[in-house]
């Protein structure tokens, strides 16, 4: 594990010349190519509901978006794509919904359990706060991982975007720690250009991936809804001491890269958000820089466009069998390999190792 000092995080994140970045990015992926090999993970994700009762300031999901025309998936369809991701060949399904308190615990219980008992698959699930009896039971029917954004790790300014859905609500960073006693793998992740956030701030994140020791580390640009409050621009939050941070691909790169050093054996994936802000390259860059992990989207297309965190996603249209074969050829044009098996944190791949980036795909990083 890497010891890099605070203000040398700093310094790469305000670092601004094209060089200097390169030999960043190259550090990163010798990082990755050593510790997690040349293995591209394929996560099928399922946006199975789009009902949500908070109020985060800048999600199109936030429930005062009456623009929006909500959703929920039955069981069957959930269980057609899970199906569909063992046919695709994938190791992992990830599923996704808005703080949906329709979908009750037994419910989701009931289709972890056959997921798990029909398929090879792991299951993620990313249904944000919810209570540790529930947690516990969707661990107990085989839920092999929780992801659990938390988007900024500077507290006054999570809360100013992110109002609680009740007076004692659950702090996040204590609910990782919580996901992990319960024998999750954990996953947390942040925005980068959020308004009022710092280089300071993005340094904390880093650190607090390292403190959780998180299993999976997702990165993505800041993309506010505009039907939002921020999206808006009718709020603007508290600004934190230090240069104001953009979303920009480069900001996010860096910040994968350095996640990547820090946490050397950690699933990071390259995200949709990252695609979206450059739908032609987004993807491969963040693969370029320390990502090993690519989640394409399983749910249904008459649901995907309504799944409006933000607008304008990468891939929104596109078929799960098209957008199989397009990532497939991705991959194995930047000299990589589509991973096996569910690829759980640190789990060996026999090929790892075996494959060289050439100088030539450190190079194609917009620095």
């Amino acid at each position: 594990m890497a010891e890099i000092s605070e203000r040398e995080i700093l310094d790469w994140l305000r670092e601004r010349d094209p060089s200097r970045l390169r030999e960043l990015y190259a550090w990163a992926d010798r990082v990755r190519k050593e510790h997690v090999g040349d293995a591209i993970h394929l996560r099928g994700l399922i946006e199975f509901s789009s009902h949500c009762i908070r109020q985060c300031m800048y999600c199109g999901l936030r429930q005062a978006n009456s623009s929006l025309t909500r959703y929920r998936m039955s069981r069957e369809e959930i269980l057609g794509c899970a199906r569909q991701a063992v046919s695709l060949g994938y190791g992992t399904v990830v599923m996704q919904a808005g703080e949906d308190d329709a979908l009750t615990a037994e419910w989701i219980a009931e289709i972890v359990g056959w997921i798990k008992r029909e398929t090879p698959l792991a299951v993620t699930l990313s249904l944000g706060e919810r209570t540790a009896a529930e947690l516990a039971l969707w661990r107990e029917a085989g839920a092999d991982r929780y992801l659990l954004r938390f988007e900024t790790s500077d507290e006054k300014l999570y809360r100013a975007i992110h109002p609680r859905r009740s007076p004692d609500g659950p702090d996040r960073i204590a609910l990782l720690r919580e996901l992990r006693q319960l024998g999750y793998e954990i996953g947390g992740g942040v925005m980068v250009g959020i308004p009022g956030q710092s280089y300071e701030c993005l340094a904390g994140d880093l650190r607090t991936f390292r403190a959780l020791d998180l299993d999976m580390i997702g990165i993505g640009p800041y993309i506010a809804h505009p039907m939002t409050p921020l999206g808006s621009g009718q709020l603007r939050p508290p600004v934190a001491p230090g240069e104001q941070t953009d979303g920009s691909e480069e900001m996010t790169c860096k910040m994968v890269a350095l996640a990547r050093i820090l946490c050397p054996t950690a699933n990071i994936p390259s995200t949709t958000a990252l695609a979206t802000i450059d739908k032609a390259n987004g993807r491969k860059q963040g693969l370029l820089v320390g990502a090993n992990v690519v989640m394409p989207n399983l749910t249904p297309v008459q649901y995907r466009r309504l799944y409006e965190i933000y607008p304008a996603k990468a891939c929104i249209d596109e078929k799960p069998v098209d957008c199989n074969q397009c990532l497939r050829g991705q991959i194995h044009s930047l000299g990589r390999l589509v991973g096996t098996g569910p690829g759980s944190r640190g789990e060996a791949e026999e090929f790892a190792g075996l494959i060289e980036p050439s100088d030539s795909q450190l190079v194609q990083v917009q620095a």
